[in-house]
């Protein structure tokens, strides 16, 4: 079955719920650049286990965090974009993500946090962990494996998966880092450490072989770990800058409400989320990011939209 198919079944069955459309969203082609060869998605897909809570997501209905009505709208977002390349973090479905995407060609690789805060909820779906799906027809798996990001030495809660592929048109080889750095304020030169040990580990494995690096940095662009990544010696960009007349980050990825200790109100509006590309990669579309007014006073995840994370995507032409 195709991606198109499947998206077309799955809308008739969120018909059959009456659930709100899903944000409008499409790909903003870069015309002088031409046509993809390989579609790249990006994802912080809220793990279930984390969608609960006293202090979470207060003005969004429980409703639209039940996944019973939140996992048709995650597929759809996956239908609609059609990755080559699927990177998504918190995904504590993989089994679930698994079923739903082999009968469309995709086979995934998943490793779980080593301590996640998922298995702390009542009634979780299991740990919560970093996952790569990629097309079959398309590309094939020559090697993965997970990374325990360490600061300096010793190993932390957080991994990544970093792949081999080859592309089976052109044998083109591409190594793939799915990322998801530690979470809150106070933590910047945890991070900025973890960013660090991934870099190195790439830079050891790559050669000069095209990198793709997906993630939620959980790091504005001010942080040194975004400084680290937009510096480096691999080279590697980031696809939503250079897709920018301005060449800035998008104004957010993630934009949400939760209740706060004091009992009022706390926003977070920021971007976090990022893919990064390097080699004989170039650009030729990029998956818009709703507007202020589209999103709503309650901002996400909401019944239009799954997550608190947008999904980034991107078109890619080997050059």
């Amino acid at each position: 079955m195709s991606t198109e198919a499947a998206l077309k079944d799955l809308r008739k069955e969120i018909l059959t719920k009456n659930l709100p459309d899903l944000l409008d969203r499409k790909f903003l082609k870069i015309p002088e650049n031409g046509e993809g060869d390989i579609t790249v998605m990006q994802w912080n897909i809220l793990a279930q286990g984390l969608s609960g809570g006293n202090d979470n997501f207060i003005l969004c209905p429980p409703e639209a965090l039940s996944w019973e009505n939140r996992q048709l709208h995650m597929l759809e977002e996956i239908y609609r974009v059609g990755p080559t390349i699927l990177c998504m973090e918190e995904v504590d479905c993989f089994s679930f993500l698994e079923e739903k995407l082999k009968p469309l060609g995709y086979e995934g690789k998943w490793v779980q946090k080593p301590n996640s805060p998922c298995l702390e909820m009542k009634g979780n779906m299991g740990p919560d962990g970093c996952a790569l799906f990629y097309h079959k027809d398309k590309l094939q798996m020559v090697d993965t494996q997970a990374v325990n990001l360490k600061d300096n030495g010793k190993a932390t809660n957080q991994t990544a998966l970093v792949s081999k592929l080859k592309v089976k048109d052109n044998d083109h080889m591409l190594y793939v880092a799915t990322v998801h750095l530690k979470a809150k304020s106070g933590y910047e030169n945890l991070r900025h450490q973890q960013g660090k040990y991934l870099l190195d580990h790439l830079t050891k494995i790559a050669g000069s072989e095209p990198i793709i690096v997906c993630g939620d940095f959980n790091a504005s662009p001010k942080e040194p770990v975004y400084q680290d990544f937009s510096n480096s010696d691999l080279g590697l960009k980031s696809v939503y800058r250079e897709a920018s007349a301005e060449k800035k980050e998008p104004k957010y990825t993630t934009w949400k409400i939760r209740a706060g200790s004091n009992g009022e109100n706390t926003e977070s509006c920021k971007t976090i989320d990022y893919i990064w590309i390097r080699g004989n990669l170039k650009l030729t579309a990029f998956w818009n990011i709703p507007d202020d007014a589209t999103i709503g006073p309650n901002r996400l995840p909401s019944h239009k939209y799954p997550s608190d994370h947008f999904a980034l995507a991107c078109k890619l032409v080997f050059t």
